[in-house]
Order: structure tokens, then sequence, then C-alpha cells
């Protein structure tokens, strides 16, 4: 099988929220932004040469409104079928993330307030639901999914034969992605500490490089420095209670 090329799909600004392309011997999605986006995304496929009707899989990374808003759509518009994982099942199913947001500092405490993260999303049921870690190549790449809990109970990251980690949201570029390069938490995390222990996971794996949500790819070395530096702070504070 051909090694897998990922290629950023910008959605939103040039890297503020991304999906991504999975290119193998079929193509496959990761991500599909925020709703609206399908057609976009859709456009920007195609645009890198590929056939949007040989996409064979959607994979989401987890229950938020950014990542998972135009799922439905790209679905009819592409018809491949859709994987998510069993614990984000309530937003998928009902269009709307799990609230309250829990901010994770002062950008998430202001993006909580924004009507825009409270909409309502086109439903739908995951044609593969994901349970556990899932070989890919069935679907045409050399790639997993890996569960990787905390930012919600279902998020899921994709790991390729090459080492490259496509992160969802279990890490980000600073100011939901504005400063690049700079690690930092996405603006929410239901739970920090099973977070910051799935990116623990996901690091002794030694990727490449992490392929985020919000910003440009990161550097393995920047991103262990910054969580350990986290891991110190949170148990801190948890030792305070």
């Amino acid at each position: 099988m051909s090694r897998t090329k990922v290629v950023p799909i910008p959605v939103m600004g040039r890297h503020n929220i991304n999906a991504y392309l999975l290119l193998g011997r079929r193509p496959v999605i990761v991500d599909a932004g925020t709703p609206g986006s399908g057609r976009k995304i859709h456009e920007q496929i195609a645009a890198h040469g590929v056939d949007p009707t040989d996409v064979s899989l959607i994979v989401i990374t987890h229950g938020h409104i950014d990542h998972f808003g135009s799922a439905a759509e790209l679905h009819r518009l592409t018809g491949a079928p859709v994987a998510g994982h069993a614990a984000d099942l309530g937003p998928y199913r009902s269009g709307r993330a799990r609230e309250p947001y829990l901010p994770t500092g002062l950008m998430g405490r202001l993006m909580a307030r924004n009507k825009n993260l409270h909409v309502r999303a086109e439903p739908f049921e995951p044609d593969v639901l994901v349970t556990g870690e899932t070989g890919l190549e069935d679907f045409g790449i050399a790639a997993r999914i890996m569960p990787t809990p905390g930012h919600t109970a279902g998020s899921v990251s994709v790991l390729t034969d090459r080492g490259d980690l496509v992160a969802g949201d279990l890490i980000a570029n600073s100011l939901f992605g504005l400063v690049r390069g700079r690690p930092a938490d996405p603006p929410f995390h239901d739970d920090p500490l099973h977070n910051l222990a799935s990116l623990r996971e996901m690091l002794a794996l030694n990727p490449a490089r992490l392929h985020v949500g919000h910003g440009t790819p990161l550097e393995p070395d920047r991103v262990r420095r910054w969580a350990d530096r986290e891991h110190r702070r949170l148990s801190r504070r948890e030792a305070r209670r």
C-alpha cells in the first residue's frame, strides 16, 4: 500500500479551522468543519486532483460544531461513510455540542459567548462506529484511528504509517491557531488531565509531526516540552485542591 500523505484543507481563515485530506490508495477526509462548509471542502478536494466520489471515509475527530458541522453534507456530496466515536454519539445525533463548554483560558471564555458555537448542525449517524483503535487499510490508507479522549469523551486522532498524527483538538496552535508553531490548549477541554494523558500517550509513539484542527503543524519536541510544563502545572493545581 502506498504511503499516506496529509494535505490540509483550510475551512476558516488560512489555518484557524482545518480539515484534512489523507492520500493513499484511496482518499480519506478527516473532519468536516463548521455547518455550511461541505461544498468548500468538496471543491478543495477536487482542486487537489482528487475525485470527491473516490473518498472512502470521512473521520470526525470529535463532537464539536467546528469539526462535525458539515459531516452530513459531505456524506451526501461524496457518498463516503462517516466514522465517529461512540462516546460522542450524543452531539452527532442531536447536532449540538455537549454543553456547557469548559474553557481552558481567556480565549475559551470569550468564545463561549459566541452564539455561532451554540447553533445546531445537521445531525448524522456514524456509519462506522469507533470504540477502540481502528485500522484504516480497508479504506485505502495506511493509518489507524486512535482514541484520544479528554477534549471530549469521544475524541480521536489518526496516526499514519509515516508517523503523521492528525490530532483534531488534542493540541492546538496558540490563540485558536493565530500564533503558528506555538503549542497550546484549544479554547475548551471537557477533561484537561485526561486530554493531557492522551497527548502524552500519542507522543510516546514518536510521531513525526502533529497536524491540528487549529493552526499549522506542530513539531513533537516542542509539544513534549509544552506537555511537560502543562503536566507540572495541572499537578500543582490538583495538589492544592
